[in-house]
C-alpha cells in the first residue's frame, strides 16, 4: 500500500512539473502576443486563444499536484487542532463521501462533453482561430482523472498514518 502511495505521489509531482513548464509556455506566449500587437501592429487570433488553452490546462493539470501538496483552501478552525490521526480520518473520509464520486460524475460527464466535441469537429467560432477544440474540452476529465489518482494517493496516506498504533 505505501508503494503504491509514493507511486501516486510521484505521478502528483510529475503533474506539478507539467503545470510549471504549461506557465513558461504561457508567459512566452503571452510575450509574444505582447510584442507582436504592440511593436508589429500585428495579432494572432490562434495565438490569443492558445493563452487560455495554455491557461486552463495549467491550472487544470495543477489541481492534482495541489491536492498531494495540500496547497488548496480549507477552513483550519478545528483542523489544525486536531491531532494526527484526527486529520487523517478527516481526509480519507472527505476523499472517499466527496473528493472520488465529485472525480467520478466530471470524468463521466467530461468524457461526453469532450466526445461530442470531437465528433462534431468543433473549431473556433472565430477566423484565425484554433482547430480541435476538443483537445481543450478533453482537459476536463482528464484532470478529474488526474485528481481522482492524487486523491487516491492522499486516501493511502491518510490510511497509512490511521493505521499507525498510537504512541
Amino acid at each position: 500500500m505505501e508503494s503504491l502511495q509514493h507511486a501516486l505521489d510521484r505521478f502528483s509531482d510529475l503533474l506539478g512539473k507539467l503545470s510549471s513548464v504549461l506557465m513558461i509556455l504561457l508567459l512566452i506566449n503571452v510575450f509574444y502576443d505582447v510584442v507582436a500587437r504592440y511593436f508589429f501592429h500585428a495579432s494572432s487570433i490562434g495565438m490569443q486563444e492558445l493563452e487560455w488553452h495554455l491557461f486552463a490546462s495549467m491550472f487544470l493539470i495543477g489541481i492534482a499536484y495541489t491536492l498531494k501538496d495540500e496547497g488548496h483552501v480549507r477552513v483550519d478552525v478545528l483542523y489544525e487542532k486536531f491531532s494526527p490521526k484526527k486529520r487523517a480520518w478527516v481526509n480519507a473520509l472527505g476523499c472517499v463521501v466527496f473528493l472520488l464520486p465529485f472525480s467520478g460524475l466530471i470524468i463521466w460527464f467530461g468524457y461526453d462533453f469532450a466526445l461530442e466535441s470531437y465528433s462534431l469537429g468543433e473549431t473556433s467560432g472565430d477566423p484565425g482561430g484554433l482547430p480541435h477544440r476538443w483537445v481543450i474540452k478533453a482537459m476536463i476529465p482528464i484532470s478529474a482523472f488526474t485528481l481522482a489518482l492524487s486523491g487516491l494517493g492522499m486516501l493511502l496516506k491518510n490510511l497509512l498514518i490511521i493505521r499507525q498504533p498510537t504512541a
